[in-house]
């Protein structure tokens, strides 16, 4: 395990389309809710311990953000292959597991990952209504071995102001989490 911070993607930057499967072979893409007021983009694994300290605040944010009006996707870039505990069976079972209720989507060839410039997990991206990065940040300040609690809070706060027409603060903290599992000779430029 590598501990990796977000790569800050430029704000504004719109959102790279991709078309991506789910376990059950189900593809789906951010078009498939084009009137959505935002959508958030979570790459996030199975086996990674910052993943796994915030697995109730992503099932909890799959329940409430569907209803606000917000398309929330995950994508798991890890090679599964090395790292069979993010295959995409296993992947079906934690998402049952712990109740997520978005799509849980494999990326395989890990293009979609450094079309987002994705470099740990969790990494969250929050796009507004017409597909513009507004957030790329951390969820908030708590960590495996912080003590601090999981709040959500500087995800939501950037999400509550894109659904009430306010400007997200420009003074985001990076996510920090493992680096995604790169397979042998695909890791991006700014790996390493």
């Amino acid at each position: 395990m590598v501990m990796t911070p977000s790569q800050m993607l430029s704000l504004g930057t719109e959102a790279p389309s991709f078309r991506l499967p789910d376990p059950s072979g189900q593809m789906v893409s951010l078009d498939d809710q084009p009137e959505a007021k935002a959508y958030l983009v979570v790459f996030m694994c199975n086996h990674c311990p910052f993943v796994k300290h915030i697995r109730e605040e992503l099932a909890a944010l799959s329940r409430e953000l569907p209803e606000r009006g917000v398309m929330m996707v995950g994508i798991n870039s890890n090679d599964f292959d090395k790292y069979p505990d993010d295959s995409p069976s296993r992947m079906a079972d934690e998402a049952e597991s712990y109740g997520y209720r978005f799509p849980y989507l494999v990326d395989e060839s890990q293009d979609v990952a450094k079309a987002f410039r994705a470099a740990c997990t969790p990494d969250f991206f929050l796009f507004d209504g017409e597909r513009k990065l507004v957030y790329r940040g951390q969820l908030d300040e708590s960590r495996p071995s912080n003590g601090k609690p999981v709040t959500g809070k500087d995800l939501r706060a950037a999400i509550g102001a894109v659904l009430e027409g306010r400007e997200v603060s420009e003074e985001q903290m990076p996510s920090i989490g493992c680096n995604i599992k790169w397979r042998d000779g695909n890791a991006p430029e700014w790996f390493g």
